[in-house]
């Protein structure tokens, strides 16, 4: 399971969805449903050509304070307080600063990859489990 996927993914109990819908809680926020939080995460890194074109294009749909509390967590903590601009990384202005970053973003987002381990959610602490690079998130029914 990549980095990136996990940027997208919320805790989906009935509970958490409800006060997800209700309230905005800070990604930072150790108890917010999102973003999902590693326990016993073993990491494989896993080579893919550097692809600024995309980077580009799929930054703007990351969510970057979410992103640097899962990067901080598996121990990544070079990531910028801000998110880069999506022009840097051959793509125009934004020079050799730019370029480290979305090299250090390509590394984090598409060529680490969690195989074994659990996520956790911060809100209602339900643990899905990660088993060779999938996760298991189908939930018990009193949680649906």
């Amino acid at each position: 399971m990549k980095i990136l996927t996990l940027n997208f993914l919320t805790c989906a109990s009935k509970p958490c969805r409800t006060a997800t819908s209700s309230s905005h809680t800070s990604p930072t926020s150790s108890t917010a449903p999102f973003p999902l939080h590693f326990r016993d995460a073993e990491l494989a890194q896993v080579d893919v050509p550097f692809n600024p074109a995309f980077l580009r294009n799929v930054l703007p749909r990351v969510e970057w304070d979410a992103l640097r509390v899962t990067a901080e967590e598996l121990g990544f903590t070079t990531l910028p307080p801000t998110k880069p601009e999506t022009q840097g990384a051959e793509g125009g202005a934004g020079g050799e600063e730019d370029d480290a970053t979305y090299r250090l973003l390509h590394k984090i987002l598409l060529e680490t990859q969690i195989m074994e381990g659990k996520l956790v959610c911060g809100a209602c602490g339900h643990e899905y489990a990660v088993r060779e690079g999938i996760a298991n998130f189908l939930l018990p029914s009193h949680l649906v």
